[in-house]
């Protein structure tokens, strides 16, 4: 289990409802930040202290791992400059009855404070641009025994509820969105239409295109095209022209389970072909699914067109470590 803290004084109602914790992808710039990097690196039974008004409102046990979702309804004008898409953690919130205010007790709490990204300033309030951020073992104790039995309590009760989360409703909604959107859309005659929602299920001419070029899944080398999805590295939600929903270099051909991690973000490539595992992946159970987890694999070379695009699953759908120079 590792613990976070998120300050949420413009979210914390909407996200407190919804069970959920959002933030974009990139900053206003379109640069990383690593308050919203973090959210690659949260996974389930991870602990988070939601903070908001100066108090620690909430606690929240984690039950997914991130994934893209676009900016949830509910947050209305809020963040006007904030990504439509973004990244999602389902979480199960439990509101406090006694209320810290770490503004009250920063004797204890300022010498365990990280000098990097910490989550508050030195007067006990939130450190302004601060959205997500880890917190120490050693400050977590410190929280814990002022907030006193609840985190205890949170912990155990909610680990006992069994759920996974939210991911597979979000992301169909979003599609949904999409397929309609490109129904309506008049300047697409129907025939390329229907290869545009067929590629939605790696299906059709895009997997047509894939086959040109892939002949076997990359990690398993299963050669059989009954037992092989085609797989978008750019996700097909994420694809901005129909050129890039059924270009054949936007695909590899993949064994179920193998498309399930690399859709998920648990692997990618690197464009030399090694193959990346996510950090937050649970290597057990890779290894259970036949996917090596140690010592480096090399899976082949690849096009310089599979490169952009791996390159795009990396940096948008790969759960990798938050960027932290």
């Amino acid at each position: 289990m590792r613990y976070w803290w998120v300050n949420q004084n413009q979210t914390f109602r909407q996200e407190r409802a919804g069970g959920f914790l959002w933030s974009p992808k990139r900053n206003a710039a379109g640069g990383r930040n690593p308050f919203y990097e973090f959210m690659r690196e949260v996974a389930p039974d991870d602990l988070v202290l939601s903070f908001e008004g100066t108090y620690i409102r909430a606690l929240g046990i984690v039950i997914s791992y991130c994934y893209e979702c676009p900016k949830p309804a509910e947050f209305g004008t809020t963040g006007p400059n904030w990504d439509n898409i973004g990244w999602k953690v389902d979480v199960q919130y439990r509101h406090l009855t006694s209320q810290l205010r770490p503004a009250d007790h920063m004797a204890a709490i300022a010498p365990r404070l990280p000098n990097r990204y910490s989550p508050l300033q030195a007067n006990g309030h939130g450190q302004q641009g601060v959205y997500l951020t880890p917190v120490s073992e050693s400050l977590m104790q410190v929280l814990a025994s002022l907030i006193g039995h609840e985190v205890q309590d949170t912990i155990q009760v909610t680990l006992a509820a069994s759920s996974i989360g939210n991911y597979g409703k979000s992301i169909l909604d979003w599609e949904e969105h999409l397929r309609d959107r490109i129904n309506s859309d008049n300047t697409i005659d129907q025939t390329e239409k229907e290869q545009i929602i067929m590629a939605r299920r790696g299906q059709g001419l895009f997997r047509q295109n894939v086959q040109h070029i892939e002949r076997s899944c990359r990690v398993t080398k299963v050669d059989r095209a009954e037992l092989l999805r085609a797989s978008h590295c750019k996700p097909w939600r994420d694809c901005v022209t129909s050129s890039e929903r059924l270009n054949g270099e936007n695909g590899l051909l993949l064994t179920p389970s193998i498309d399930h991690l690399f859709d998920r973000g648990f692997i990618s490539f690197e464009n030399n072909g090694e193959l990346l595992i996510s950090p937050v992946a649970h290597h057990g159970s890779l290894n259970r699914m036949n996917v090596p987890t140690c010592g480096r694999v090399n899976v082949g070379a690849f096009s310089e067109g599979q490169k952009q695009f791996l390159e795009f699953h990396r940096n948008y759908v790969f759960l990798k470590a938050a960027v932290t120079t």
